[in-house]
């Protein structure tokens, strides 16, 4: 539990230590089904102005040039920004994890990445006992990309604890992310537990379960207590919980609102309450998925 305290209270500057030393600011601003263009690159200015510093993309995304784009625009340093992207499932293996950063890098116009992920683990489903070799050979080239200095930080998204434990057994780096479904009712309590105890902190995409969470009743309430919005509640409740939410918006006055969740806090039953909701996945499953 000491680790999770110790992220907790990180919090208060804005900002986790990841495994490796390296800071990573909360809340991040997510970019998936951004359209690609002027949206993608106003929107990522708006969440910059806002004072996001963590802007999460990936290959897959399609929107990479407009996010580098909306960096470049903005006129903040490079060195004063952590940036997330993550390589495709088409592009798992050594040598093409390699060429998949390559162009991730080009196309957002930068020289190193703070944080680069697996985006989906290779599962058995799809490719039967070289499933775990798989997972372990794009681990290599990420472990390579890291010692070349090109990515400060490396990890892992919707891998649960049976994806990522045959990788950390032939890791020389342990991952310092794992990125998955995260959100009031849906909290995949296994998986976040393994990854507490080794270090790696969790992400929470789709923090706000795609807005079905919105017309809750009981968040309604907590939200009228504190006089904040359902989505400032929620993303507050997943910060204390030790985990970094990834919100998403392209509408500027949302985008300012979600990152407005430093000056209050959720009180014990608060967040027992909201613990004790029930939710379906809203994603993919990573063992069933076939993309």
């Amino acid at each position: 539990m000491g680790n999770y305290n110790r992220q907790v209270n990180e919090m208060f500057d804005n900002s986790i230590v990841l495994n490796n030393g390296v800071k990573i600011p909360t809340p991040g601003f997510g970019t998936f089904l951004t359209p690609d263009g002027a949206t993608c690159v106003e929107a990522v200015k708006a969440a910059i102005a806002a004072g996001y510093t963590h802007i999460d993309t990936a290959a897959i995304y399609k929107n990479e040039k407009s996010v580098g784009e909306g960096i470049k625009e903005s006129g903040i340093k490079r060195e004063n920004l952590f940036v997330t992207s993550k390589v495709w499932n088409t592009e798992r293996g050594y040598d093409k994890t390699l060429k998949a950063f390559d162009k991730t890098l080009s196309d957002l116009g930068l020289d190193y990445l703070d944080l680069y992920l697996i985006h989906w683990p290779a599962n058995e489903l799809q490719f039967g006992k070289d499933a775990n070799q798989l997972n372990v050979d794009t681990w290599k080239a990420m472990e390579r990309l890291h010692e070349e200095g090109l990515i400060r930080s490396i990890g892992l998204s919707n891998f649960m604890q049976h994806h990522a434990e045959p990788v950390m057994a032939k890791a020389n780096i342990c991952p310092m992310v794992d990125q998955i479904e995260y959100h009031p009712g849906f909290t995949q309590k296994e998986c976040v537990e393994f990854c507490q105890k080794n270090n790696i902190l969790v992400e929470a995409w789709s923090p706000l379960g795609r807005g079905n969470v919105l017309d809750h009743p009981l968040l309604k309430s907590i939200a009228s207590n504190h006089g904040k919005s359902v989505a400032q509640v929620v993303i507050r409740w997943v910060m204390q919980t030790g985990v970094l939410p990834l919100a998403k918006s392209v509408t500027p006055s949302r985008i300012k609102e979600n990152i407005d969740v430093f000056d209050f806090e959720l009180s014990q039953q608060e967040m027992f309450e909201i613990a004790s909701l029930k939710a379906d996945r809203i994603g993919s499953d990573p063992d069933t998925c076939d993309f």
